[in-house]
């Protein structure tokens, strides 16, 4: 029996799907938008900061996706001069990788801007500013062309498993020119929704030679912005989409087969957007409750070693804090690092654990989490 794919189905693309059973995923992703977008006003350099790190593993995550590694303080480096923010770090990017940030950047910062064929070529040129993927040369800039069936396989040569065939290249034009239109027009569907249908449907046009996963999620990224109508970005859904990838291609490859229902597909991209918007609050909540720490703690009389453990404890610290710890982070005897120890429970910093074993353990006393 041949398999029916999306883009076949008589109704392509007036995609349905069950509103009831999103309307409650879609209410808590919406709530989280609403905390992180207010809780990033409470912030100012750390929110900038913040802002560098969740694009940074955007464009890192997005890549990871496809195989390809990029260097992380590169990247990091490269948006954070986007941004304005020189102090980042020093570390100079290639030409690849200023080319691959400038098209997040350019997508998400110009997100009300009409998405055109020609800002579409720009980002796919940054991701193959040789003209070739693999040792292969490819259509860069432009529509995929040529009479062979464009098609998603794995497994080795011989015994390929077929995942996807999108549609032949003379009908990409007509396709990719109602999409954007799409894209460009607003329309009564929940922006998050949106977002998601845009996800599947390029992907389901598949409209170039190579590069089709990293361009929907450029896409994707700028859809988000606009349903944030912000161009600041305080989560990454590449980076969560990274953690389960299998499920993410998965999640496609059923949603491309038959149906014109696709309400397990949008299921999917609310659930794990929840889980990116949740780990971006989760990180702001820290950030916050360590800048809280430090206002109130700014008269108390603290040494450079204590500070030093104080930020290593709110940053994430490896493990529990023991005094030999203390002793190897700060370059100091034992016995300094227990009478600094005990000045520290003394101020109400630190506290001893209740874990046994061979070492006394300590940690922060915390005020209860912003998060409800």
């Amino acid at each position: 029996m041949n398999t029916v794919y999306l883009w076949q189905n008589d109704r392509f693309p007036r995609f349905e799907w069950d509103a009831d059973a999103l309307l409650l995923p879609l209410g808590e992703v919406h709530t989280l938008q609403g905390q992180l977008l207010g809780r990033m006003s409470a912030l100012g350099f750390e929110g900038l900061a913040q802002q560098v790190e969740a694009v940074t593993q955007e464009i890192i995550g997005s890549s990871q996706i496809e195989g390809v590694t990029l260097n992380a303080d590169s990247v990091r480096s490269s948006v954070a001069r986007h941004l304005g923010l020189e102090t980042a770090g020093n570390e100079r990017s290639d030409h690849y990788t200023e080319g691959v940030v400038n098209a997040m950047m350019q997508a998400t910062q110009a997100f009300a801007a009409p998405l055109t064929a020609e800002r579409m070529f720009g980002w796919h040129a940054a991701f193959f500013p040789t003209g070739y993927s693999d040792g292969y040369k490819i259509t860069v800039a432009n529509w995929r062309v040529g009479d062979e069936p464009m098609q998603v396989v794995s497994g080795p040569m011989g015994k390929e498993k077929v995942h996807f065939v999108a549609p032949s290249s003379d009908m990409v034009p007509a396709m990719m020119e109602q999409f954007t239109a799409w894209c460009n027009t607003p329309n009564d569907t929940d922006s998050i929704l949106r977002a998601a249908i845009a996800h599947l449907w390029f992907v389901t046009i598949h409209p170039f030679d190579d590069g089709n996963g990293r361009m929907a999620r450029t896409i994707t990224e700028m859809m988000l912005a606009r349903a944030d109508n912000s161009s600041r970005r305080f989560y990454s859904l590449s980076a969560e989409i990274m953690k389960q990838r299998k499920e993410y291609y998965d999640a496609l490859e059923q949603a491309q087969k038959g149906s014109i229902n696709i309400t397990l597909w949008l299921l999917w991209f609310v659930k794990t957007l929840h889980k990116a918007l949740l780990f971006s609050l989760q990180t702001t909540d820290r950030v916050l409750q360590k800048a809280s720490f430090w206002s109130e703690h700014k008269e108390t009389e603290l040494n450079e070693r204590q500070r030093k453990i104080i930020n290593r404890l709110w940053d994430g610290f490896d493990g529990k804090l023991t005094t030999q710890k203390y002793a190897k982070i700060n370059h100091c005897s034992q016995d300094t690092a227990l009478r600094d120890i005990q000045s520290l429970i003394e101020k109400g910093i630190l506290r001893k654990t209740d874990e046994g074993g061979r070492s006394t353990n300590y940690e922060l006393i915390e005020k209860k989490s912003l998060l409800r």
